[in-house]
């Protein structure tokens, strides 16, 4: 289930493996109109509606990181792997909108209506179950995180459209699954042929200032 995967192991691993960026994919349900079936969506911002994962390496458990970290949040998602993603859908010739805010429920189910138009007088454009805490974990770390969502359907808000399914869900996203592929190689190309260093360097420096470690 979503709510299981083990969203600190993953990032950690990354991490520890010499990754200084990490740039995903997801499907969501859209909750605009204008966001449609097939449409590709640079996440930038996110509401976390989770209440049982694990939301910081720096809890206290033994061998885990010492201190108390309080991450500053209001950019979440890396800005320069975010245009290059962006840049790379346009390339290729797809439909995407280079912002949109996100909100994560726990899962496993979908939402009921009331909850679908609730998040959308929130002004979230698409939902999911896997970014959060997963976006947080690796800017804990350092990391340049960026997704890129590809929205399957319009959840169950939208009068006269079927509500989401596993089936509906899954069709269109064999259908795009190749797209996103592609986008991702482009992507992974861009980032290659660029210098990082001081990026990387001042996410860490932003990580370190911000760790209250007792003395």
């Amino acid at each position: 289930m979503p709510t299981n995967v083990n969203y600190r192991a993953n990032i950690w691993a990354l991490k520890e493996r010499g990754c200084t960026h990490v740039i995903v994919s997801t499907a969501c349900g859209s909750l605009r109109e204008h966001i449609k079936p097939g449409n590709f969506v640079i996440l930038d911002q996110f509401i976390d509606r989770t209440t049982k994962r694990a939301q910081t390496f720096y809890d206290g458990e033994e061998g885990h990181p010492r201190g108390i970290f309080h991450l500053p949040m209001d950019t979440p998602f890396c800005t320069d792997t975010r245009s290059i993603l962006e840049k790379s859908c346009r390339e290729l010739g797809y439909d995407v909108h280079p912002t949109g805010t996100v909100v994560t429920v726990e899962g496993p189910r979908f939402s009921s209506k009331a909850e679908s138009h609730m998040f959308r007088l929130w002004g979230c454009d698409v939902i999911n179950m896997t970014t959060a805490p997963e976006v947080v974990l690796a800017r804990e770390l350092g990391l340049c995180y960026a997704a890129v969502a590809m929205a399957t359907d319009y959840d169950c808000w939208k009068e006269g459209e079927e509500a989401v399914s596993v089936e509906k869900v899954m069709a269109v996203f064999k259908l795009n699954v190749e797209k996103a592929t592609m986008v991702l190689k482009n992507a992974v190309a861009k980032i290659a042929a660029e210098d990082w260093t001081e990026r990387v360097a001042a996410l860490k420096e932003s990580v370190e200032r911000n760790i209250m470690i007792p003395k």
